[in-house]
């Protein structure tokens, strides 16, 4: 089954769902990201491609603005729409813009999940997290002070002012500074998850902040632009970078020492997790308080009084395993 990487126009999605030539049995299942050309979203691509290889009955189309934009996603969206799929799981750019298309969409009978980053709660019957966001909250913090013993001066490199996963993490670590003696963030900055971007606020954060002593950046555009900012300006291993990033496109900071450690759920467990969930959920699974939605291998989630479930805690990468996991994802 293969990936549809088509994008924006009502008329490119359209063509592109004709052509597939689907069966009305076979389930037709959005997974609707952040922006095209994103590592941490191309590798979910695939976790889903899996899923629906294991499920037999389900064609993905893989499908996302060129740019992070709400404006972006709510386009796509009306055509997916449009075409009647039977299920929309998306990554959110924006916490309630999206909402009112998304309660169009059920409102049309197709299921409406979010994933990674969520919308609010009427927009969608569910929402999967990667993790706790607690969790997460403390993990992001905890890999910068593991490695500032004496305490120091850290700031945080995040998404889009809008990005929901990014905010709540970043509220959940406001919530556990306390544990860690010594360290203050003395500033967040924002890349909207371009490459270009990010390194360029990187770079005021280390002119701005001459005794910063790490970057943490909860997104794995951020992480990599900020690893290799460090890295032009002389300073790895004087400034650690960590955060949340992808094996494959940090290997190279880890061994530099430009990022001392970082973590990441598996983004490819996440995009299938995604997609099973939103397969049973259409054929009848009820998403409710308590209840277990099936995972495939991954086993079920368990959703809260929010409709929220987690699918794993975060996993470290460091230079003793770094080398195990670039070549996966």
């Amino acid at each position: 089954m293969s990936i549809l990487r088509k994008a924006l126009t009502t008329a490119a999605l359209a063509t592109a769902l004709i052509a597939t030539g689907a069966h009305a049995e076979t389930k037709r299942i959005a997974i609707v990201v952040k922006a095209l050309g994103i590592g941490f979203f191309e590798a979910a691509a695939k976790g889903a491609e899996e899923a629906a290889k294991e499920l037999g009955d389900v064609e993905i189309i893989y499908t996302g603005p060129t740019d992070t934009t709400a404006e972006g996603q709510i386009e796509v969206i009306n055509a997916l729409i449009a075409q009647k799929v039977d299920a929309i799981a998306v990554s959110a750019n924006d916490t309630d813009a999206l909402v009112p298309t998304l309660k169009k969409a059920m409102d049309r009978g197709i299921t409406v999940i979010s994933w990674d980053s969520g919308v609010a709660a009427e927009g969608r019957m569910m929402h999967l997290n990667p993790s706790s966001n607690p969790l997460i909250g403390n993990m992001i913090i905890k890999l910068a002070a593991d490695n500032l013993p004496e305490g120091g001066e850290v700031a945080v490199l995040s998404a889009t002012t809008t990005s929901t996963n990014q905010n709540i993490w970043i509220e959940e670590m406001n919530k556990v500074m306390g544990n860690y003696p010594g360290i203050t963030v003395v500033g967040t900055v924002y890349g909207d998850d371009l490459a270009d971007k990010s390194y360029r606020e990187a770079q005021g954060l280390m002119q701005t902040y001459p005794n910063l002593k790490a970057i943490i950046a909860p997104t794995s555009v951020g992480i990599v632009a900020a690893a290799q900012a460090v890295t032009d300006a002389g300073k790895a291993g004087q400034i650690n970078v960590t955060g949340l990033g992808l094996p494959s496109e940090m290997a190279g900071h880890v061994k530099s020492g430009a990022s001392k450690s970082f973590a990441i759920w598996n983004p490819i467990d996440l995009g299938y997790s995604a997609t099973m969930i939103a397969y049973n959920l259409s054929n009848g699974a009820k998403a409710e308080a308590g209840a277990q939605i099936p995972m495939g291998r991954m086993g079920s989630v368990t959703l809260d009084d929010k409709l929220e479930g987690a699918m794993a805690d975060p996993f470290v990468y460091d230079a003793t395993n770094i080398d195990a996991f670039s070549s996966i994802f």
